[in-house]
């Protein structure tokens, strides 16, 4: 955040930082509101995304409403896969499902020696944990209780190029690719998922392949939401060396400007692009 609000302030426009879900504040007051770290929206999503209407009601809302509501619950990777676009294969198990029976059917489709469990709506690696696959009571104290609660999992093979590799996460700002940044591998085989906001993450700076480039390109012009602000796409390399899709970020991704010196103040200009009709 700090060196967003400097880039606005360098830009001459008057930024403040709020919480989404403060009842005091009157959002109608905002030329524009930018999601930035509403990252507990996942403990509270139809209240946060009641927020989202009302807010893009009275002022512009940044990413928008239907990507934000698109974005929200990681079914969206199924649905690009059924594109034809390059995601880690994810196996989905819905409120009710026989955790037992689900595990049967992951494991005779994929014979990976780890997988991840993790909802489908969540953030910052709350929830999610990596297992052995033969792990069996494991995996399952893990999947049952949260599908019990009415929670969608899925589950997918862990791609072990992480562990040296890590991932790619690439940057967007109005559609133009900006910056990338390596993140390290998040997830010890067996630990218990992280009790606090996020996992704490092993962070540098990364110049993305051309095959990661285009595959992120690929994957942003397939979405049916236009041009938007900001994106970021995190790609992991499977064993034939593939990039495939992680995770998409269009609602409230980290965005990392301190490893990419001019990055936020391309936001910031892409924002005041959009107020003036640019």
């Amino acid at each position: 955040m700090p060196p967003l609000l400097a880039a606005f302030a360098a830009a001459g426009s008057h930024a403040e930082i709020t919480d989404w879900d403060d009842a005091a504040v009157d959002w109608a007051r905002f030329d524009v509101a930018l999601l930035r770290s509403a990252w507990d929206y996942a403990e509270r999503l139809p209240q946060f995304l009641a927020w989202v209407e009302r807010t893009a009601a009275v002022t512009m809302l940044l990413n928008p409403p239907p990507a934000i509501r698109w974005n929200a619950d990681k079914h969206y990777l199924g649905e690009l896969a059924g594109k034809g676009l390059p995601v880690v294969p994810t196996t989905y198990a819905e409120p009710g499902a026989d955790a037992p029976e689900v595990l049967r059917h992951f494991r005779a489709r994929h014979a990976c020696a780890e997988l991840v469990v993790k909802p489908t709506v969540g953030a910052g690696s709350r929830d999610a944990r990596r297992h052995a696959r033969a792990a069996t009571e494991e995996i399952l104290a893990h999947l049952r209780p949260l599908l019990a609660a009415g929670r969608s999992m899925m589950l997918q093979p862990y791609l072990e190029g992480v562990d040296t590799d890590g991932e790619t996460a690439l940057m967007f700002i109005a559609g133009r690719f900006s910056h990338a940044i390596r993140k390290g591998a998040l997830l010890p085989r067996g630990a218990p998922a992280t009790p606090g906001l996020f996992a704490s993450e092993e962070i540098t700076a990364r110049i993305p392949g051309e095959e990661e480039l285009a595959a992120a390109q690929r994957i942003l012009a397939s979405l049916p939401f236009g041009e938007l602000l900001y994106g970021r796409v995190d790609l992991i390399r499977d064993a034939a060396g593939v990039p495939r899709l992680l995770e998409l970020e269009i609602t409230e991704p980290s965005m990392f400007f301190a490893y990419a010196p001019g990055s936020a103040e391309r936001l910031a200009a892409a924002v005041l692009d959009r107020l003036s009709g640019r």
